[in-house]
């Protein structure tokens, strides 16, 4: 028997290295490895069995022995099976048994890991392995490797060094969901992202146009897919602050009342609006025994106490003038809704943004444009550099620098290991730091500051730059729109 020399920490011998001699054996031998990335469509087809009762099996397959004697195959499984078959009806159709072309690889036993890679490699470069057996085989593979190993196989595979995590979290979406997520471009991550926000309704139509648009632009990044990434999260943590809201209310057992429709005559009325038979103002613990006690929830998720039927319960409507609902007033509410929008996006745009300055602080040499607006600051100190000095706020300058736990990270140990080459980086981190602080109200982008949209241009022009793909949002653009060159702005 053929064998192979390789140590558990070196990767297995390649065609080109230490290949084992190829040996025959007996298709009765052969059993379908558990490492075989392929899980569906395994079967061969009756093409495939004719070609190998006319022929043989032409190409060799890929075996590791077993303890039992027989042979598992991770390379060729459907060929193996066509061979089994062309000798299971050899003598009734006058032909001869033949054996197997087989590589014997003694060298991958106990080793899953490199086993199921050689398996996903051979069948990921062949037609019909599905998106789920690549996924899975990609998840199983590298999880069962050790550190060095992983590395060598993402980089083989030309996955990143998450790509484990990635594949599982993608494994949750359905097979349709998958094939339009591979035809539509999406790598591992951004499929395993697809699977996070899956339940926001329109996430899969909105990241397949953002990577649309992110590959239209043909510079390789990815600012329209992580923009759309942060509104779906904004919008996915709104839906679970408000299921938590209306799962309390079902706990306490207080019923939440339909929302309010032109369509239906609705009795209710807040508790505001209500006194007691006697004139008396009524609050929600005063209304707690009332069986028409409810709420509905207002648009940051909080309860407004209702009656559901005051006529019924015995509560008089505080007397109020009668005004039909004017024009006027549609335009405040839409303008209500627009600003809690607004909120919620210039709070998801955060993420982004702060990812982008870690990249360039991470950066082997900073831009100059960074540079000079962070000595420039250094040298001025504007109002909102020496407010948030004061304030001694540490974790964000911790976190652009890469450090581990941010919050709890010592920058004075860090000051004294610092390099020469990596002061500037530094020192850029702690001015973003200082902006970060400046706008993190969600009513920032209404009323944006100079210094604050000089900020943000300045990291829309880095983003446009080699130094990584980055865009401002929509509500990051519509702040700025009027701090922007005149130039620019007509154009």
């Amino acid at each position: 028997m053929a064998t192979a020399v390789s140590t558990q920490t070196d990767a297995p011998a390649t065609h080109e290295d230490a290949l084992p001699q190829i040996v025959q054996l007996d298709p009765a031998l052969l059993v379908r490895d558990t490492c075989n990335a392929r899980e569906h469509d395994t079967d061969p087809d009756e093409k495939l069995i004719a070609s190998v009762k006319e022929l043989g099996v032409e190409e060799p397959i890929s075996v590791r022995p077993l303890p039992d004697g027989t042979f598992g195959v991770f390379k060729g499984w459907r060929r193996a099976q066509a061979a089994q078959a062309a000798n299971a009806s050899a003598e009734q159709d006058g032909r001869p048994v033949r054996m197997v072309n087989a590589y014997v690889r003694e060298d991958l036993v106990g080793r899953d890991g490199w086993t199921r890679l050689l398996s996903l490699v051979e069948n990921d470069h062949r037609e019909s392995m599905s998106e789920r057996d690549t996924l899975r085989a990609q998840e199983l593979a590298l999880i069962d490797m050790n550190d060095v190993d992983r590395r060598s196989a993402a980089k083989a595979l030309g996955v990143g060094r998450h790509a484990a995590k990635h594949a599982k979290a993608a494994q949750k979406l359905n097979d349709a969901t998958l094939r339009r997520a591979a035809a539509g471009g999406m790598d591992l991550e951004q499929t395993a992202q697809l699977a996070e926000v899956e339940d926001v309704r329109g996430a899969e139509h909105r990241l397949l146009r953002a990577l649309q648009r992110d590959h239209e632009e043909g510079s390789g990044g990815r600012g329209h897919w992580d923009q759309e990434m942060a509104l779906l999260r904004a919008e996915q943590s709104d839906a679970k602050a408000r299921a938590e809201a209306e799962q309390e209310l079902k706990s306490a057992g207080i019923p939440l009342l339909a929302p309010v429709s032109s369509w239906h005559k609705d009795p209710a009325q807040p508790l505001t609006e209500l006194t007691t038979g006697l004139g008396n103002p009524l609050t929600e613990d005063s209304h707690r025994g009332c069986p028409g006690h409810s709420a509905r929830l207002d648009d940051e998720h909080k309860p407004v106490w209702y009656c559901a039927d005051p006529a019924e319960h015995g509560h008089k409507v505080r007397p109020k003038p009668k005004k039909p609902r004017t024009e006027q007033d549609e335009k405040a509410a839409e303008e209500r809704r627009r600003v809690i929008a607004c909120n919620r996006a210039w709070k998801a745009a955060a993420g982004p943004r702060q990812d982008f300055v870690t990249r360039l602080v991470r950066m082997k040499t900073l831009p100059d444009a960074a540079r000079v607006f962070a000595q420039e600051v250094l040298l001025t100190v504007p109002h909102y550099y020496s407010s948030w000095i004061l304030k001694h706020e540490s974790e964000a300058v911790a976190r652009f620098l890469g450090l581990k736990d941010p919050d709890k990270a010592d920058l004075t140990e860090t000051a004294a290991q610092l390099p020469k080459v990596r002061v500037v980086n530094a020192l850029f981190a702690h001015v973003a730091a200082a902006c970060e602080y400046s706008i993190r109200e969600p009513r920032t982008w209404s009323n944006l500051l100079p210094s604050q949209a000089r900020y943000l241009l300045l990291l829309e022009s880095l983003g446009q730059a080699d130094t990584g793909s980055y865009q401002l949002s929509e509500v990051e653009q519509q702040a700025v729109a009027s701090h922007r060159p005149a130039a620019e702005a007509d154009a």
